[in-house]
């Protein structure tokens, strides 16, 4: 069997490398090309050089989307872990029911962000209507703490998933050494739980960033980017530069976002790669 795969690997590594190919390669490359372009389909792109870059920092939309998406990944990263871990800390205890309460807490994770997006959106304006409050459209404060419950309420359950592999990975003999030492609940949590765990939070920390960063679908169907723009996120801003603003300008323009976008969205994920995994400790 062994030598089988080894003489027949090209088989079943070639259909991967081309979707691979034809589903990311291909369409990253020509993207990038059309991202120095005017173009209002592919066949017609015409080279204008760093024009759509020097546009794109002086849309003011764009740059107060990335205010706006720095600051609810920001918030939101720190309150999906923190909430994630306490939780998972909490059904690890075995405790009575711990099975149902993981079931309850990761069930939002199951529904879709347009769904849940809308769902929100009226129990908020709900909320907002009974206590004389702006709605949603004309709040962008309410906006912006309603993107961060819909999410927090959205991922804590998977991330406790992840926390809790974790936690349950962490050996019994550590723990039963710290007891029998006098370390207190607090230090165990600190010095031996939190390190063991780590190669959960850097994975949890990954997700939850990148999901902050790339948000889109709950954008669009929570506040739609209102009032004003002022609760747009990046990835809603440039899909509203491609199909909400007419001319073949705007095509090259928001495609060059869509450049910047990602080049952020990596970077930011190496680093924090580079910071969570060299805390990992070798078991």
């Amino acid at each position: 069997m062994e030598r089988a795969l080894k003489r027949y690997w090209p088989i079943f590594i070639l259909p991967t490398l081309l979707a691979f190919l034809i589903g990311f390669i291909v369409p990253f490359v020509q993207g990038l090309y059309l991202s120095f372009c005017q173009f209002t389909t592919v066949n017609n792109a015409k080279w204008v050089g760093l024009s759509n870059y020097i546009k794109v920092f002086k849309d003011t939309t764009f740059t107060d989307a990335m205010k706006f998406t720095i600051a609810f990944t920001v918030v939101s990263v720190i309150l999906i872990n923190v909430l994630g871990f306490a939780i998972a800390l909490a059904l690890t205890r075995k405790l009575a029911g711990t099975n149902i309460f993981r079931t309850v807490f990761f069930m939002p994770n199951l529904i879709g962000g347009i769904v849940l997006g809308y769902i929100w959106q009226i129990l908020i304006n709900c909320v907002l209507s009974i206590v004389g409050e702006p709605l949603l459209a004309l709040n962008t404060q309410a906006g912006y703490w309603g993107m961060i419950i819909l999410t927090c309420w959205q991922q804590i359950g998977y991330m406790m998933i992840i926390y809790i592999a974790g936690l349950q990975n962490i050996p019994d003999d550590l723990i039963e050494a710290a007891q029998i030492d006098g370390a207190s609940s607090w230090t165990t949590l600190w010095r031996i739980k939190l390190p063991m765990v780590m190669p959960s939070i850097t994975i949890c920390m990954f997700l939850s960033l990148t999901n902050g960063f790339k948000l889109f679908d709950q954008n669009l169907a929570l506040t739609a980017g209102e009032p004003y723009h002022s609760t747009e996120m990046l990835a809603y801003n440039i899909y509203n530069t491609f199909y909400a603003r007419a001319g073949a300008q705007w095509k090259g323009i928001g495609q060059a976002k869509a450049v910047i976008f990602c080049i952020i969205v990596v970077a930011i994920s190496m680093i924090q790669l580079k910071a969570t995994r060299s805390k990992e400790v070798q078991q």
